[in-house]
């Protein structure tokens, strides 16, 4: 079996100012992204996958950068679309995305359905592998809420908030296998 990883991308610079897909990362952030290139895992890897968002690239590209790979952006890998709020205040994003995880076939204030993140990730993670040799590991540097309901997917158990990570800059690792079988067990997020 060949595995792949699933990278969240670590802390960023909020600004209410700002659209959340342009924000990008803060200085922590990058150096956890540095980090990321020292993990057990990161020698082995052949590309790396990012959704358009600029913490992705941006995370993605320190990665690529320090173990001189291709990186290539698939903008459908981006997070739940939250654009009908913009951004919120920590406490209210924290009782919405309660309510996105919760209830996956409504849209929650206007925010895209959680089972419809689903549905796009999963499909997009499936075309990318499809252009990749079968023997070649390969990372997708992307966002918490896509990474956990692409999880759930794999561990084919409901979509819910119980497998989100504590804080971003979390990765994990998965046969490309499960996403078909969905025999993926025991998945959990690993901070850098």
């Amino acid at each position: 079996m060949t595995w792949c990883v699933y990278l969240s991308h670590p802390e960023v610079n909020i600004d209410p100012g700002v659209p959340v897909p342009e924000w990008g990362l803060s200085d922590i952030g990058k150096q956890r992204a540095l980090k990321a290139a020292d993990l057990p895992y990161a020698k082995e890897i052949a590309e790396v996958v990012s959704s358009a968002e600029t913490k992705a690239i941006e995370t993605a590209r320190i990665l690529s950068e320090r173990l001189a790979i291709p990186h290539h952006v698939r903008a459908s890998l981006h997070e739940n679309d939250r654009s009908s709020t913009g951004f919120l205040q920590p406490d209210e994003f924290e009782e919405t995305a309660d309510q996105f995880f919760a209830n996956p076939n409504t849209s929650i204030r206007g925010w895209e359905r959680a089972v419809d993140v689903q549905q796009r990730v999963v499909a997009s993670v499936i075309e990318e592998l499809a252009r990749t040799r079968v023997d070649q590991p390969v990372l997708f540097a992307g966002h918490g809420a896509a990474g956990t309901i692409l999880m759930c997917h794999l561990m084919g158990v409901p979509i819910s908030r119980a497998h989100d990570q504590k804080r971003g800059g979390c990765w994990y690792r998965f046969e490309r296998e499960w996403l078909t079988s969905k025999e993926g067990r025991d998945l959990s997020w690993i901070e850098i």
